[in-house]
């Protein structure tokens, strides 16, 4: 980060953004390796202590440091090349190259060899005005530093500091693009619902500091499983209870910033209105830090004696209550298809939420295994959408109106419409798009439905029988939607066009515009995985059996 601030201070050139970015992965890709070869199974039950007990790294922080460290890699592939291929005519196939075309008919159309090469350097390099934001690597990496930090925290100061440096720079990333007034007011809005939520956590962090003197949560959850020496003790169920509903406050404050409902309400209005390439890393990364830091707090108290009265973790119970009927009912009436995402997201929370609030080796594997496999499938459909706006380019759609398509620039794909046909136009990206969302819906044998399943498979073993049927109903009505898009790709008649001066350069109605190799890489082998999970399903699983086990001291 050090290298980068000089670079950016001191550069001139704002083009050399795109090495920026690859420097950054670079980075990740080094800083993974080491989080990857420093696995110690001896120290995976105790873990290390660092910095007087501020923070503390243990199997479960490892694991998911890794997968922060290479989906942000992943992510920051989309502005680490330029989108479109960037060989010459030949490659951009076009039915008619320039050595076939006679002299006769070149003069006709009035095209020569360089109107060709200026026409594919103009499909090349469009909305290369992404590519001259330096400080885009930089913000990243102060939020996944804040994000780590976060996973591994082990003090009520080092919680705060590290929610704080991960949410600033969510908030600068969202307006990032200045030149785009949705995404400046966006911005505005999650930071001031984000400032809430962060005083909110503050509160409960005061709380348990008041009542107890102390920060450390070694020493919460010491005074938590001492619960039944002292449970005839007036002041100490005193004190228990102040615990308990300082830890309710601040669990809202999280819930809060993953947007999961009831306060779900920023979340449509920020994914819809900031580029997209930012809405993948804040609909992943953000929810993922937090995520695991609840599920530390959750398991190191869920013995702690709070079921003699209101056991915090029933509000995760709540609000996974209704992320599922929230995100299900208000994503049918959805025509834009990033805010059809984030209530896709919302009820996916509800499944995440649901097998966190339980304390079981079932329910730490399933919790582990969909939180990973939504982040995959996540970044999926947000990459795939990502290539769907630049390969449609050179195409127009004269029925969608350019009122819906504000900052198109920023977000060429904002509404379902614009994907009516799209499968005439690229079939293997519109067949990715589709698994994808078949996993959305839990359709076997995709990676999605094992996750589904293992969800439900532990809450139905601790006797949560009313809301596995909830989740359930959700999971099946939710395939409403995912199938309104299968429809539109597949089944609808498209209505683009190819616009001028193109038009006159080719023959064939529709016409690919290759990707630049790393995107269909990255899209191929997450869609394979996808797929052929069933493949290696036996593998994956005995690592997050394992892991549970571990963490459970067993």
């Amino acid at each position: 980060m050090l290298i980068k601030l000089l670079s950016v201070a001191l550069t001139s050139r704002r083009d050399k953004s795109i090495l920026y970015n690859r420097s950054a992965i670079f980075i990740l890709s080094v800083v993974l390796i080491i989080s990857i070869t420093t696995y110690d199974i001896n120290t995976i039950n105790t873990g290390v202590g660092l910095y007087g007990g501020l923070y503390h790294i243990n199997i479960i922080g490892q694991l998911f440091h890794s997968t922060i460290y290479l989906i942000s890699g992943i992510i920051i592939l989309l502005t680490s090349f330029f989108a479109r291929n960037s060989d010459n005519l030949k490659k951009i196939s076009w039915p008619s190259h320039s050595h076939n075309i006679n002299t006769a008919f070149r003069k006709t159309l009035g095209i020569t060899e360089d109107s060709l090469t200026k026409y594919a350097n103009m499909i090349i390099n469009k909305k290369s005005e992404k590519f001259k934001i330096l400080e885009y690597p930089l913000i990243l990496l102060f939020v996944i530093t804040g994000a780590t930090f976060l996973i591994s925290s082990s003090d009520i100061i080092s919680i705060f500091l590290s929610i704080e440096l991960q949410s600033y720079g969510l908030y600068l990333l969202a307006t990032l693009y200045r030149n785009s007034e949705l995404s400046t007011g966006a911005g505005l809005t999650y930071f001031l619902l984000g400032g809430m939520s962060s005083c909110i956590i503050l509160l409960g962090t005061a709380l348990l500091y008041t009542n107890s003197g102390i920060t450390n949560l070694e020493g919460f959850y010491i005074i938590n499983y001492i619960w039944d020496i002292a449970k005839y003790d007036s002041i100490s169920i005193f004190q228990n209870s102040y615990i308990n509903y300082s830890l309710i406050i601040m669990t809202v404050g999280f819930l809060f910033k993953i947007s999961a409902a009831p306060f779900h309400f920023w979340s449509p209005d920020v994914y819809d209105a900031i580029p997209t390439i930012v809405t993948t890393f804040v609909a992943i990364i953000a929810k993922l830090s937090i995520l695991v830091f609840l599920f530390e707090i959750v398991h190191y108290t869920s013995d702690s004696g709070f079921n003699g009265n209101f056991d915090w973790r029933y509000i995760l119970l709540l609000s996974s209550l209704l992320s599922l009927i929230i995100g299900t009912v208000l994503g049918l009436n959805q025509f834009r298809i990033k805010r059809l995402f984030a209530y896709s997201t919302i009820s996916h929370l509800g499944f995440i939420l649901l097998s966190l609030s339980i304390n079981t080796i079932e329910s730490i594997q399933a919790f582990i295994f969909y939180l990973i496999q939504y982040s995959i499938s996540n970044l999926n459909a947000f990459m795939i959408l990502v290539s769907i706006g630049f390969s449609l380019y050179i195409y127009k759609n004269e029925k969608i109106n350019g009122e819906l398509l504000l900052d198109k620039n920023n977000s060429p794909v904002q509404l379902i419409n614009q994907l009516k046909g799209y499968f005439y136009i690229n079939p293997l990206l519109a067949l990715s798009l589709v698994i994808t969302l078949y996993s959305f819906v839990g359709v076997p044998p995709l990676l999605g439905f094992f996750g589904k399943q293992m969800v439900l498979s532990a809450a139905m073993d601790n006797g949560l029988v009313f809301i596995s049927l909830v989740a359930i109903l959700c999971s099946v009505i939710s395939a409403v939607y995912y199938l309104n898009i299968i429809k539109n790709i597949f089944f609808d008649k498209s209505d683009y066009t190819i616009r001028e001066p193109y038009k006159s350069l080719m023959v064939e109605s529709n016409v690919n515009i290759p990707l630049h190799s790393a995107f269909t890489i990255s899209i191929s082998i997450i869609t394979l995985l996808i797929v052929t999970f069933l493949l290696l399903q036996q593998d994956i699983l005995n690592i997050t059996s394992l892991v549970s086990i571990y963490i459970l001291n067993i």
